[in-house]
């Protein structure tokens, strides 16, 4: 056995690193720890390094197959794929049936071999029998008998007689070696037989027919197929598409209404959504104009929340102008009696007093005035909050009874009636706040009619429910008004007169109480004929359960 040697360092090409000594510095001083301080910057450089962009979203993504191409291929391919099976078994069973047909012929032919063994005996070959006793195109015949060398003919397509060669009789022969009964042989430049042999004595006699029948007629039929196949499907892609197509029209309705709608300045001004998906996409009864219809409903709702967020900010700014001209005519009646006063106290004159009095009671009127609009507007936050409500028992005829008696002096040339029964309605509720609904019913039906108009008041029972209504003969209530007319910051008078004007929040502070309460408010107007209903529950429901 061979030593193996280590190569030696110093004697090889290659170079080893010797460390250097312990303790041993680098030149000019510096510390031999070079390696960590060049890993620690290289890491830093690394981590420096931005990374690299991910390129996928960069790059352009193939364009994904619409619906439609999804739906004609799957319809195509499923449809493709059936015919397909179809023509293949239809070429089996169709093969097998030419194929046992052509079996029964093979052994028919067998059976009447008897009249060749004469020409056989005479030593006539085949091809000379079958010049004799000419037979059908495809007809197969093959003779031996001892000690003569066998022959073989065929009757071609033509009718003509081809006696075989001794190459395709020896491949004939090979082929039928160790076989019983039918089979097929394959004979070159002849194509392939179905043959079946008998022996007597000394004498074979091979008879068959040929096979071309069938391929023909399968290659035939298999063509005719394809070709039929090939048209059925080209149609049937047309007409899917044509049909996927009108069936998805609705949803492209929808797209492009949507589009439209996407552009449409919305977040502010008066603004009006008149994009709807055509009537005729947008059929409820089929699954696809479903989609249209609930776009067209969706987009209804969104008017009409737009149109109601518009209505809103233009009645905010018309209260706003209105609260501040409310405010402003107070405040200045203030800063103009107190400067009154404090002139008249500084000349020192005679009738000093006398003004000042004056003034302070304007002073304190016009404070009044601010302080009941404050209390105005936080009696109807508090009761958006469910606060403000004190329950007991309140007695609405007496309710009834005592708004008409204060409502009367200030409306002298109003006819005021009282129409209540004598036995009390009592029910649940705060009084105080029902009396404001009373009052302000009729200081609104006093201010919007005019002189000598007769005021109703009754009370009643229906039911569980009491009913409070306030009738007037007047000239009725606008009909563009009577939607909005509980409406915060509404106004049938849009001046700002006092007399006339109000802020508008008498008769929503009115149904903000009957809400409170569970019950309802509204109006039935006509000239001459105008009825403000109020229904509430002899017993609400506990405002701390619900």
């Amino acid at each position: 056995m061979t030593d193996q040697k280590t190569p030696d360092p110093t004697t090889t090409g290659t170079t080893v690193p010797t460390p250097p000594p312990r303790g041993a510095g680098a030149p000019g001083g510096a510390s031999g720890r070079v390696g960590p301080a060049s890993t620690d910057a290289g890491a830093q450089a690394e981590a420096s390094t931005p990374p690299a962009q991910d390129t996928e979203d960069t790059l352009p993504r193939r364009a994904p197959w619409t619906l439609q191409r999804k739906l004609i291929v799957t319809v195509v391919g499923i449809t493709s794929f059936i015919l397909v099976l179809v023509a293949v078994a239809t070429s089996a069973i169709l093969g097998q049936v030419l194929e046992q047909q052509l079996d029964a012929e093979v052994k028919a032919e067998r059976q009447s071999v008897e009249y060749l063994r004469g020409p056989v005996a005479g030593g006539l070959t085949a091809e000379q029998i079958l010049e004799q006793q000419p037979r059908q195109s495809g007809y197969f015949l093959a003779v031996e008998s001892l000690p003569d060398a066998p022959t073989a003919a065929v009757v071609d397509a033509n009718g003509d007689i081809v006696a075989l060669t001794d190459e395709q009789i020896a491949e004939i022969s090979k082929s039928i070696q160790n076989q019983r009964g039918q089979f097929v042989a394959t004979i070159d430049d002849l194509g392939t037989y179905r043959i079946e042999g008998v022996s007597f004595g000394g004498t074979t006699i091979i008879v068959g027919l040929s096979r071309a029948g069938i391929t023909e007629t399968l290659t035939r039929m298999l063509i005719t197929i394809g070709l039929l196949t090939a048209g059925g499907l080209l149609l049937l892609a047309v007409a899917t598409s044509w049909t996927i197509r009108r069936g998805l029209a609705p949803l492209r309705a929808v797209a492009d209404t949507a589009a439209r709608v996407s552009v449409l300045q919305l977040d502010q001004g008066e603004v009006s959504i008149a994009e709807r998906v055509p009537v005729r996409e947008s059929d409820p009864r089929t699954e696809v104009g479903r989609v249209g219809a609930a776009l067209n409903t969706l987009l209804d709702h969104v008017d009409e929340s737009l149109t109601a967020r518009q209505r809103n900010e233009e009645r905010m700014r018309s209260f706003v102008a209105d609260a501040s001209h409310e405010l402003r005519t107070p405040l200045a009646s203030i800063r103009g009696y107190s400067e009154l006063s404090l002139t008249a106290l500084s000349r020192g004159q005679s009738t000093a007093l006398e003004t000042t009095e004056a003034s302070l009671e304007r002073i304190q009127a016009q404070s009044l005035r601010m302080t009941s609009l404050v209390e105005d507007l936080l009696l109807l936050a508090r009761l958006d909050e469910g606060q403000e409500l004190v329950y007991g028992t309140v007695d609405l005829t007496r309710l009834a009874i005592d708004a008409v008696g204060d409502v009367t002096p200030t409306g002298p040339d109003h006819e005021w009636v009282l129409d209540v029964g004598d036995e009390p309605v009592l029910i649940a509720g705060d009084t105080g706040r029902l009396h404001q609904v009373a009052a302000n019913l009729l200081a609104n039906a006093r201010t919007h009619t005019p002189a000598g108009t007769t005021v109703t008041v009754s009370v009643s029972r229906n039911g569980k429910d009491a009913i409070l209504r306030v009738h007037d003969d007047g000239p009725g209530i606008d009909p563009s008004l009577k939607d909005e007319l509980f409406e915060r910051f509404s106004r049938a008078d849009r001046s700002r007169a006092r007399q006339t004007g109000g802020t508008g929040l008498g008769l929503s502070i009115a149904r903000a109480i009957v809400d409170a309460h569970g019950g309802s408010i509204r109006v039935a107007s006509k000239p001459g004929d105008t009825t403000f209903e109020v229904r509430l529950p002899a017993r609400p429901a506990d405002p701390v359960a619900s």
